[in-house]
């Protein structure tokens, strides 16, 4: 088959067809994660970006392939995600700019394309490294013009091109040292090397080629080579990526910029792109970052990621691979942080204590993680906050070969009385009723500050103010911790509570628990009361009262 042409049709075909493949094939990729940062996301990043391309690809039916592939930089910028995502999309950009004014493109404008997206991506990236996605996209694109001399066969160029740039794929560890370590190839190149594979694939197929959509389940990864590389490794820990809505921004600006970013981190790739500048960086101060960026404009799509617990994270689970061992007949994932209440809930049986809650929701790919963890048939969820349980019911929707059972704990101390309500030898059924009707016998407190000022039921709240939330509805707001606490305290105990149990947070300590225990046990002389350490963000305390 000789195709002299590449028509807009073919060419939204390859996009569709190569965000597919890599999106099949994103969890090798995230395994073989470990530079810039041993995270292990690559492959999601790179396939949730170039999904988007395909997606702006889909609504065009254009013939025009600079129409398609003008839709296809567009949408990579806007959904671009991490270092690798962020390249891609200039890959996108500068193939797309090479492309403008042509209806077809043949072996040359193809080759001279992706020599456009290279030198884009390389400006994006301050400073650039042998031996990654860039690499492997030059050396490509080189190859690309010297075939283009050589023939007019599109089929043949793109072949000989992928080829070439999978034997320097894998020469990458040659080139990192840290590859090496690890024993892997580049995570980045060998993402685009796989969209490149669907993309040609694409040509020898008339099937109609449908959009893929995100695995929702995810298939067990091996992440062995993150586990040789140590997280403290990780420079700066925080892949911070954003915004700036800001039009028709100066180089000059946009050089400063770039200078300020150099002292706060690495990894740093910008992009002004008209109205808007997509800024990637990893960094021990997002907060710096982000006030910096203000300064051109107004934020939005903010994303800040702790890398050294994302990388912490997939090492334990890869230590916690089930051994062959005999199954158990329940098992339980709950939702918490803080390491008190982590250990209070594996106490108390629970298998798997997801980090998370208020400000962290878990995604339901988190929950299904952590079930297919779990050797047992029957599992159940304690989401522990309502905003989670919706996620929880739609994992147990996902996981076909294991019986889920979600209750619907909304808070910490419903999830610690449900999981007190468990006996093994009863039944599912009589489990949980048991269950449910414990979280319903505990009333939940808690103390937190406002992080900015508003008005809510018609209570004027300051930044900073102390917030007391009795069963999820603010109750108190109050200038100090004591008088706050002190004033909740009063709403949720009454003359039918038994037992109070104090969970102190982060942010105060043992003895500060303790006065709260004495100011209870004088007012209330009935009640027992308990402390423990939660150590969780946010909230100076969390009180059960039963």
């Amino acid at each position: 088959m000789n195709i002299t042409h590449i028509d807009g049709i073919m060419l939204k075909r390859m996009i569709i067809a190569g965000a597919g493949h890599l999106e099949q094939h994103k969890q090798i990729v995230d395994e073989l994660n470990v530079f810039p940062v041993p995270d292990g996301d690559t492959g999601t990043n790179m396939s949730l970006t170039i999904l988007a391309a395909a997606k702006e690809v889909e609504k065009t039916d254009s013939l025009n392939v600079y129409e398609v592939s003008k839709a296809a930089a567009n949408g990579s910028l806007r959904g671009a995600r991490g270092n690798s995502g962020v390249i891609v999309s200039q890959l996108f950009r500068g193939f797309s700019k090479a492309l403008e004014g042509h209806h077809t493109a043949d072996t040359t404008i193809i080759a001279n394309a992706f020599r456009r997206g290279v030198e884009t991506a390389y400006k994006a990236v301050m400073k650039p490294k042998e031996g990654t996605i860039l690499t492997v996209a030059r050396e490509g694109a080189e190859k690309a013009l010297q075939l283009a001399v050589e023939t007019d066969d599109c089929e043949k160029l793109l072949r000989d091109t992928l080829i070439y740039a999978n034997e320097i794929l894998q020469k990458t560890p040659e080139m990192l040292p840290v590859l090496k370590q690890a024993g892997v190839v580049d995570s980045g190149g060998q993402g685009l090397l796989y969209f490149m594979q669907g993309a040609f694939d694409s040509l020898f197929t008339t099937q109609k080629i449908q959009l893929t959509q995100p695995v929702s389940k995810p298939v067990r990864a091996d992440f062995s080579a993150l586990a040789t590389i140590d997280h403290e490794e990780i420079v700066f820990g925080y892949c911070t990526e954003f915004f700036i809505n800001a039009a028709h921004v100066s180089e000059q600006t946009i050089e400063q910029f770039k200078g300020f970013l150099e002292i706060l981190g690495d990894s740093i790739v910008v992009v002004n792109d008209e109205e808007i500048i997509k800024v990637h960086i990893h960094t021990d101060h997002p907060g710096q970052v982000l006030e910096k960026a203000m300064n051109i404009g107004s934020l939005s799509n903010m994303k800040i990621d702790n890398m050294r617990e994302e990388h912490a994270e997939r090492v334990r689970m890869e230590e916690l691979k089930p051994i062959i061992k005999e199954k158990k007949p329940f098992g339980f994932v709950s939702v918490a942080i803080g390491d008190g209440l982590t250990e209070i809930f594996k106490g108390l049986g629970v298998d798997h204590v997801i980090q998370g809650g208020q400000t962290m929701n878990p995604s339901t790919e988190d929950i299904l993680t952590a079930i297919d963890h779990i050797h047992a048939d029957n599992i159940f969820i304690l989401p522990n906050n309502k905003n989670i349980i919706l996620a929880a019911k739609q994992a147990s929707k996902l996981c076909g070969e294991k019986h889920i059972y979600v209750v619907p704990t909304e808070t910490i101390p419903q999830g610690i009385g449900a999981m007190i309500g468990f006996e093994p030898n009863r039944s599912i059924e009589e489990n949980l009723a048991s269950m449910e009707e414990n979280l319903r016998a505990v009333k939940t407190g808690q103390i937190t500050y406002a992080v900015r000022d508003t008005s809510i039921d018609h209570r004027e709240i300051t930044q900073g103010n102390i917030l007391g939330i009795i069963e999820g509805k603010i109750e108190v707001v109050s200038p100090d911790l004591e008088t706050g606490t002190r004033e909740l305290l009063d709403l949720i105990i009454d003359e039918d509570s038994e037992i109070v149990s104090i969970y102190y947070g982060q942010d105060v300590n043992e003895e500060d628990a303790e006065g709260i225990s004495s100011y209870i046990t004088h007012k209330y002389p009935d009640c027992e009361v308990e402390i423990h350490m939660g150590g969780q963000p946010l909230y100076y305390y969390i009180f059960s009262v039963e």
